[in-house]
């Protein structure tokens, strides 16, 4: 009963991040991709307060119709995720991920490997349908806090806050799929004969 309680303190313990920290969550994708491919869009955390993830949570946004399905799979290091899954139009609802961590308690007092700051948090695997155009993502704010981070071998964490939180953004252009490309060289062609 005793370690229960102390455990529960130590993991409770968490600290507001002084002004001067930031916390990042940025985003990785190809710049191009061809209608009715399927690719991945990397989320990686950051901050300049801890040394680790310890956890957190956001959304993504697009609201565009090119995207035809979207799913998201967590880092290997996050142990604890909650997948509220695709909203439809290139959304997708929260995604919360985490470890936990206790400094001091064997077993439980080392960061999970992969879980160092600037590392990846998950990945959403998104499917085209038809249609070109650009696709604007955008990570969206969690709650209670977007990333929360901890320093190896110290008691307590850092949590993100609204004032000191970086949501990142990327926007990927989609163009016709190859075999579309290539019917419209050949009608250039036949139409270029037909004049002579």
């Amino acid at each position: 009963m005793k370690n229960t309680i102390a455990i529960a303190a130590i993991a409770g313990f968490a600290a507001a991040a002084t002004a001067g920290d930031s916390f990042t969550l940025s985003i990785s994708a190809p710049t191009m991709v061809a209608e009715g491919a399927t690719f991945q869009v990397d989320v990686f955390g950051d901050a300049t307060v801890g040394t680790h993830m310890l956890g957190g949570s956001f959304s993504m946004s697009s609201g565009s119709g090119l995207i035809s399905g979207m799913s998201w799979t967590p880092a290997t290091w996050s142990a604890f995720n909650t997948d509220n899954g695709y909203a439809g139009n290139g959304d997708y609802n929260s995604v919360i991920f985490g470890q936990i961590v206790i400094p001091g308690i064997p077993g439980f007092d080392t960061p999970a490997a992969g879980s160092a700051l600037g590392s990846l948090i998950g990945s959403f695997e998104v499917t085209l349908g038809a249609g070109t155009g650009d696709i604007n993502f955008a990570i969206n704010a969690g709650n209670p806090f977007s990333l929360e981070t901890i320093t190896q071998g110290v008691a307590g964490s850092n949590q993100s806050g609204s004032a000191n939180t970086n949501l990142g953004s990327a926007t990927v252009t989609v163009t016709p799929a190859p075999s579309a490309m290539a019917l419209l060289g050949l009608g250039g062609l036949v139409a270029g004969r037909r004049r002579r």
